[in-house]
């Protein structure tokens, strides 16, 4: 027979299995930092508590043999040596265990790529200048950034799966965490074929700028593209959206309609994986409302 203690001590042990499994599999907030020079450093933006994931932005040029352009608006000023101050701010980040990737592409900017070779090089590009390679350049120091976020809102959308498939050939030497920001109608024009390769860890998907599918008099349209993008080969997809009203052109949902009408129908997905929210700049409040819910 089975003693009482026995028992009891199987069933504490479980409850600390089941409370360790949720507490790995818990949802996050995901930010993007680096296009507005009031927005604070990175290293504050970690510090909110907030956050699990920051994407600095953008790499906004690269690709087709453009010299690789990194802008951070009025952060840092990469070609003066400037940006190499944030390493050890990433390095802070990650030791509070946010992931800080680098954020491909936004939606002004001059890149793409023009073949599978291209996407190769821009692969070792990134890989050697701020990933675990080695360069003689490195704008942002020595630290070691976690991942790539693919924000690809222009051009044809081909060889982006390339580029995901050179990348996370390098998760052999040192992890590479992708991202990837598609535009919330489905499938996303530019992104679709990577996003497909199943290679991306975390998809957050803009339900903004797009009247289709963001946030209008009710969340009904919401809910039924979220419902499709359940269906693409990541993980974890997060709900994006603007921090306030001014961040985007339509799609802002009040935090207390985001937390009563929209997390409840959203969260049972077994692939939610929380919200991303553009950008930090306009974040005044709006995650330290809505981070209790997540």
């Amino acid at each position: 027979m089975v003693s009482l203690k026995w028992l009891l001590s199987f069933l504490a042990s479980s409850l600390l299995m089941v409370s360790l499994f949720q507490s790995s599999q818990a949802a996050g907030i995901a930010v993007y930092w680096g296009q507005n020079g009031g927005e604070g450093s990175l290293a504050d933006t970690c510090a909110s508590g907030n956050y699990q994931f920051v994407n600095v932005a953008f790499l906004s040029t690269f690709g087709g043999g453009r010299t690789p352009v990194l802008n951070l608006a009025g952060h840092c000023n990469p070609d003066a040596g400037t940006c190499t101050s944030l390493s050890d701010e990433i390095k802070a980040c990650q030791n509070q265990n946010i992931k800080v990737l680098l954020s491909l592409g936004g939606g002004a900017g001059s890149y793409g790529l023009t073949s599978a070779d291209d996407a190769g090089q821009v692969a070792n590009y990134l890989w050697n200048t701020f990933l675990g390679g080695q360069s003689g350049s490195r704008p942002l120091g020595d630290a070691v950034l976690d991942g790539i976020d693919f924000d690809i809102e222009t051009g044809t959308g081909q060889y982006w799966d390339d580029l995901a498939r050179a990348l996370s050939g390098f998760s052999s030497q040192k992890k590479v965490y992708l991202s990837a920001a598609p535009q919330c109608p489905f499938p996303d024009a530019n992104l679709n074929t990577a996003i497909s390769t199943g290679l991306f860890d975390y998809v957050w998907i803009q339900f903004y700028n797009n009247g289709q599918c963001q946030y209008g008099t009710n969340a009904d349209s919401l809910i039924a593209s979220w419902n499709q993008w359940t269906s693409v080969q990541s993980n974890q997809i997060f709900l994006g959206v603007p921090a306030a009203p001014g961040a985007a052109n339509g799609g802002f949902i009040p935090s207390d309609v985001l937390i009563s009408q929209v997390l409840p129908s959203i969260k049972s997905s077994p692939k939610y994986g929380g919200v991303m929210i553009w950008n930090k700049f306009f974040d005044n409040g709006y995650s330290s409302a809505i981070k209790g819910s997540i």
